[in-house]
């Protein structure tokens, strides 16, 4: 049996360095897309350097998505901005999930029985728990830890589901795998009989790992929410990198994950908590000196 794990890239270098080290003893092959246009629809260069990771070379896998999808929807002269605004975030949606479905491409040299898992590139897997061979569950799902701007600035309003995965005779796509409900449902549930995205035959692991979102500088950080997913919204926030840089300095974030699709999701702000090194995977526990520039030390 052999291990893939799967995950698409932007410029993320220190989060896909981290992922690469602390995953490396459990994966056979790490396979990366990366797309030669941002979220938004902006051309961009290609940021992935080989040469950054070379100890991981010979696991590596880079694809690269040179096109757009083909369904995306061409704005109207006689749209509503409102109108403009949702076709714009489905266009992002699309995208996304085009860059994932190239990472299908990297499995090549999987057989059937070997586990295929994906995950952002700042979405950690704990795999030290998990017994691979002993797994009968269809789906396995990774109850994560969120953690904004530092390793240790904890946000605790929500669980992250970001890693997911399946033995690659039961993968359909990479975007039906990243849009499985994070839920195992009951076996009384008809309707996961033929869902596409309900199912009970599911392994929650907890502890499952850590999401390190935005471990960037305030400039990088405001560059990339303007080419994301919600790009249309941030742009509305009229947020400048003083603001982001604001927020950093105060340990809070104003992005409401409660928040339903369809409402204003930069509403409200949320402090977050400083969690000692205890909370942390082995390979940071190791490398905090390296790292120190991305934990938050201050009581």
């Amino acid at each position: 049996m052999k291990i893939f794990d799967c995950t698409i890239f932007f410029d993320e270098h220190l989060m896909l360095e981290v992922r690469l080290n602390m995953l490396n003893k459990y994966i056979d092959k790490f396979v990366v897309s990366e797309s030669k246009y941002s979220h938004s629809g902006n051309k961009k260069k290609l940021n992935f350097n080989i040469n950054k990771f070379s100890e991981f070379k010979k696991k590596i896998i880079y694809l690269v998505v040179d096109n757009e999808p083909d369904d995306l929807i061409y704005q109207k002269k006689d749209n509503s901005f409102f109108e403009k605004i949702e076709h714009r975030r489905i266009n992002s949606v699309k995208r996304i999930a085009h860059q994932r479905n190239k990472l299908i491409d990297g499995l090549t040299e999987a057989n059937d029985e070997d586990f295929v898992f994906y995950s952002d590139t700042d979405e950690m897997p704990n795999f030290i728990n998990f017994d691979f061979e002993a797994n009968k569950n269809k789906i396995v799902m990774f109850k994560q830890k969120l953690f904004y701007y530092k390793f240790n600035l904890f946000c605790d309003r929500v669980d992250w589901y970001g890693t997911k995965g399946c033995k690659k005779k039961n993968l359909l796509s990479f975007e039906w795998l990243r849009q499985l409900k994070t839920k195992k449902y009951p076996f009384f549930r008809l309707d996961t009989i033929f869902s596409e995205t309900k199912y009970r035959n599911v392994k929650i692991v907890g502890d499952g790992g850590w999401h390190f979102t935005q471990l960037h500088t305030p400039e990088d950080i405001h560059t990339r929410y303007l080419n994301a997913e919600h790009h249309d919204e941030y742009r509305m926030t009229k947020k400048d990198v003083a603001r982001v840089a604001d927020l950093v300095k105060r340990k809070t974030i104003d992005y409401d994950h409660k928040a339903k699709t369809t409402d204003y999701k930069f509403s409200k702000e949320f402090k977050l908590k400083t969690l000692s090194l205890d909370h942390m995977p082995l390979f940071l526990k190791q490398n905090v000196d390296k790292y120190s520039e991305w934990f938050d030390f201050e009581k």
